[in-house]
């Protein structure tokens, strides 16, 4: 070591006006919110802004009015002033006889002096009107230090050619070296050597300028007041109001989520206590009416579930009776084995339209577990369409699968899986007009998906919306030639939600049809984004590839099938 010892101090922690500081950038947003989540909020901010706005122009105007009147009735008192002290100042002048220089100065300055005492003002100024004749006695100019260079040339120009009257000018003062506003005033007078003079008294305003300070100081701390309790009446006017608007909404949200015995208190006679009635017995009637509708689900249920099981019965032995009669049709007549196949065939679909119904029964009555184990996606697939090529090459179509990744073994119930890639791929070989049948794996690091793609007339935007629905079918016109019950899909998706994925379709007329299923990699994980796209890739190409297929040209199923081969 260099011997220099460590240096160890407190640790510097984030202060409180750094806290502050982070909270203050969160404020804007805190606001909004605010605005958006809150009534109370969004009322007492409207009506302080209004108050704020009337007070603003009330204030201004008063304001403006005041001090319009101050000035004027200061004016006016200035002008009655000037005229009353060179009223005094010219009886001084007309009183007089006075033939020399000395005497007129006296005159001047006793003048002077009446003026000031009559004007209460310091500030005067005289000019002998030039372009008279000159008098050898006549007084020299005087001009106070407060009215240096504010006299205009506008003004005195005015007062010469108005001998009669007086005239003033607002003007800037300079007092005991501050600027302050004032008023000057200007006349003439008429000396006893027959001089006229142009004479002017200004006069600070500064008090005048002060009381209107104090106005407005006033009218501001006034509109502040009545701002804060605005606002602080229109708080506690708008929550008495707000809050019960809040008990209703949050117990319309507890009784949208299901909690049908919530309820809203009940206080007074008022219109809100008449609307608390009133959703109290919305609440109860919309209660017993799902209660009645739950009770008949449940009828329902177990009327079909029951029914279900005791048709198993007599189905079995007439299956067993059928089964006789169909392996000794060779024997019968014509029309007696036609009549046995006919049998054998419907007998074989009612007992898969039993299964699906109980199978549906068990959906709706909560009572599915899963049965899960841990199996690969593909392997799953790949079973599925071992089991079906010889179906699909009797309906003149070829199953390719196209797989780069789901071979990471996932927990599922393959049961149910296998049924679910079993009814998507029957239903593409079913309706698939003896084209390519594309089956697509791939997976990501939260899902793994499987897509069946086939390329026959496809359906419609309205009828790809309800090809999940019980017992719908897209053409009932159309005679099945591998049959169904109209519950394969139903039970698929059913299937799909109850692994915590999705099953979705996309199917244009002239396109071909797709379907999607999208399983999580955990039990508790979900499905943020599928690893197949939807719709699929060849959308734009398979218009194009039915016209190639047709003239023994490859197209975007041929394609992908010998992606899948290399």
């Amino acid at each position: 070591m260099s011997g220099q010892r460590a240096q160890t101090g407190p640790v510097r922690r984030p202060g409180v006006a750094g806290i502050r500081l982070r909270n203050w950038r969160t404020w804007p947003s805190r606001i909004v919110h605010s605005w958006r989540r809150s009534l109370q909020f969004r009322t007492v901010v409207v009506s302080l802004g209004l108050t704020l706005l009337a007070v603003l122009v009330s204030s201004v105007y008063m304001s403006l009015s005041i001090g319009n009147d101050l000035f004027q009735s200061r004016v006016a008192q200035v002008q009655l002033d000037t005229a009353r002290a060179t009223a005094s100042a010219q009886r001084i002048f007309d009183s007089s006889d006075a033939e020399d220089r000395v005497a007129i100065q006296d005159l001047m300055n006793a003048a002077r002096t009446e003026i000031a005492q009559s004007s209460s003002s310091h500030l005067f100024a005289a000019y002998r009107i030039p372009g008279q004749e000159p008098s050898a006695i006549a007084p020299q100019d005087f001009e106070s230090p407060g009215l240096q260079g504010v006299i205009t040339e506008g003004l005195r120009q005015t007062v010469r050619e108005t001998p009669d009257e007086q005239w003033w000018q607002s003007v800037t003062l300079t007092v005991d070296g501050r600027e302050v506003p004032g008023i000057v005033v200007g006349t003439q007078l008429l000396l006893p050597e027959g001089s006229r003079y142009e004479i002017y008294i200004g006069y600070d305003l500064s008090d005048t300028e002060q009381t209107l300070l104090f106005v407005q100081r006033t009218l501001f701390v006034g509109g502040l007041a009545l701002l804060v309790l605005v606002g602080a009446v229109a708080w506690i006017v708008v929550r008495l109001v707000a809050n019960p608007i809040r008990v209703a909404a949050e117990t319309s949200e507890r009784l949208a989520a299901g909690d049908l015995e919530v309820r809203i208190p009940e206080k007074g006679e008022d219109e809100l206590a008449t609307l608390a009635r009133s959703f109290n017995e919305m609440a109860d009637s919309l209660q017993a009416q799902i209660k009645e509708l739950a009770d008949l689900s449940q009828v329902q249920q177990r009327f079909v579930s029951d029914v279900s099981h005791e048709l198993r019965t007599p189905l079995t032995t007439i299956r067993l009776a059928g089964d006789v009669l169909y392996d000794q049709r060779h024997t019968f007549e014509p029309a007696t084995e036609r009549t046995a196949e006919l049998l054998h065939t419907q007998t074989q679909r009612f007992e898969l339209l039993l299964a699906d119904l109980l199978e549906i029964s068990r959906y709706d009555a909560g009572s599915v577990q899963l049965d899960t184990e841990r199996t690969s996606l593909v392997h799953v697939a790949e079973g599925v369409i071992d089991e079906m090529r010889a179906l699909a090459e009797k309906q003149g179509s070829d199953i390719r699968l196209v797989a780069p990744g789901g071979y990471t073994e996932i927990g599922m119930d393959a049961r149910r899986i296998r049924r679910i890639v079993r009814n998507l791929l029957g239903n593409a070989i079913e309706h698939g007009e003896g084209r390519p049948i594309v089956v697509s794996v791939d997976s990501n690091e939260h899902a793994v998906a499987l897509a069946v793609r086939d390329y026959g007339l496809g359906m419609r935007e309205e009828d790809a919306e309800r090809v999940f629905d019980r017992f719908w079918r897209a053409d009932p016109s159309r005679q099945r030639t591998i049959g169904g019950t109209g519950l394969g899909l139903a039970i698929a998706l059913e299937d799909a939600q109850l692994h915590g994925g999705t099953l979705e379709v996309w199917s244009r007329l002239g396109a071909g049809s797709y379907f999607r299923l999208t399983l999580p990699r955990t039990r508790e994980g979900e499905v943020q984004t599928s690893p197949l796209p939807l719709p699929p890739d060849d959308v734009d190409g398979a218009r194009a590839q039915f016209g190639a297929k047709d003239a023994g040209e490859s197209g975007p199923a041929d394609e992908a099938g010998e992606e899948a081969r290399r």
